[in-house]
């Protein structure tokens, strides 16, 4: 049953998990916010990733959820504030119980989510996707179910939305590519060693010995090597600096931001972010900065499931051969890895060609 709307359909989307999932639901986002008549989109979303719901341009409204282990009354809050918007629709990229109870309790008629476990119960539409699989990558389900909403609702998209799924203008990157250079002919390189709980990840020596290579490989490029880290990750951060500085490689601490929204848009300046399937290549790929991605094998957690959501060429993505363990990062062959992120440095990539042009102008 279709859902004509003759206002401003009003739509509450979830994905109230990590950085990364949370991410990866911007392209549905922006299907959303495309479609004509344009919707009121609001996002429910946990604490740690309300700045990044707050920067995003498919956004117009933020709900913080207290999670599932809040007390009663803040259960009730968020009730109630679900309730008093008055919401047309609810959109769950990932069905929990608690959360499709909150959609059912608060009155939103029409409730879209995968058809998942005993949690569908709640919602009126249920879309098969079978996501165990791992036959598409994780943004694509989540737009998946966005069109399948849009339909529900009479709204039309013209277009499927392409990246750069968090836009910056010339402008925006110049001034944050000016606190990460120091000559403005350099191409960043942004390192992220750690896992933030997430996937597992090469070992610091690892990835000590592909930076090597790849300064090697592109000596007559001006690399500018940049080393982030999340709030307890910097004890790892820091011994990568010092075993690069003993392979003859300068890297520096990737500069100090309030949050993680103000982390996001400096990494705007950059040209290429190197890291495990964790937050920030996610946010990487939103920017459609070129991504170089290490990620286990198991079915769950495949490069393609996870994938990036930047542009094609500027993806590359490396994981355990066929016949080592599925987990096992030290199969990754990372004289390949080091060759092919060389080759994509050296082709001349660079995340917006004009920036060389304001800088030496």
């Amino acid at each position: 049953m279709n859902h004509p709307q003759t206002a401003q359909p009003r739509i509450l989307v979830v994905r109230n998990d990590k950085i990364g999932d949370f991410m990866l639901a911007w392209p549905a986002l922006a299907c959303l916010k495309q479609a004509t008549p344009e919707p009121h989109v609001t996002v429910l979303v946990p604490a740690y990733t309300a700045p990044l719901a707050k920067a995003c341009p498919w956004v117009d409204e933020v709900i913080i959820d207290p999670g599932s282990q809040a007390d009663k009354a803040a259960q009730q809050a968020l009730l109630f504030h679900v309730k008093q918007s008055k919401f047309d629709a609810l959109l769950t990229l990932f069905s929990t119980p608690r959360i499709g109870w909150l959609g059912m309790k608060a009155g939103i008629p029409l409730r879209v989510a995968p058809a998942t476990k005993w949690a569908q119960v709640f919602y009126n539409v249920r879309v098969r996707q079978r996501r165990s699989q791992s036959a598409k990558p994780e943004y694509q389900y989540n737009v998946d179910l966005a069109c399948e909403l849009l339909a529900r609702l009479s709204l039309t998209l013209s277009t499927l939305p392409s990246p750069p799924f968090w836009p910056m203008d010339f402008a925006q990157r110049y001034e944050q590519r000016q606190t990460l250079v120091n000559d403005a002919s350099e191409h960043v390189v942004v390192v992220h060693p750690g896992s933030g709980g997430s996937a597992v990840n090469l070992s610091v020596a690892q990835y000590a010995a592909l930076i090597t290579q790849v300064h090697q490989q592109c000596q007559h490029l001006p690399l500018r090597w940049l080393i982030s880290a999340g709030p307890s990750e910097q004890p790892q951060a820091q011994e990568l600096r010092e075993q690069l500085a003993t392979n003859g490689v300068v890297a520096d601490h990737f500069p100090d931001t309030a949050g993680v929204d103000d982390f996001a848009l400096q990494l705007g300046g950059a040209d290429m972010l190197i890291a495990g399937s964790t937050g920030p290549l996610h946010i990487a790929g939103c920017l459609d900065i070129a991504t170089a991605g290490f990620y286990p094998a198991k079915r769950s957690a495949t490069p393609l499931r996870w994938q990036t959501c930047n542009r094609a060429e500027k993806r590359l993505a490396f994981s355990p051969p066929s016949g080592a363990d599925t987990q096992d990062m030290t199969a990754i062959d990372l004289d390949a890895a080091a060759h092919q992120i060389s080759a994509l440095l050296l082709g001349g990539l660079r995340t917006n060609p004009e920036i060389r042009v304001l800088s030496e102008g």
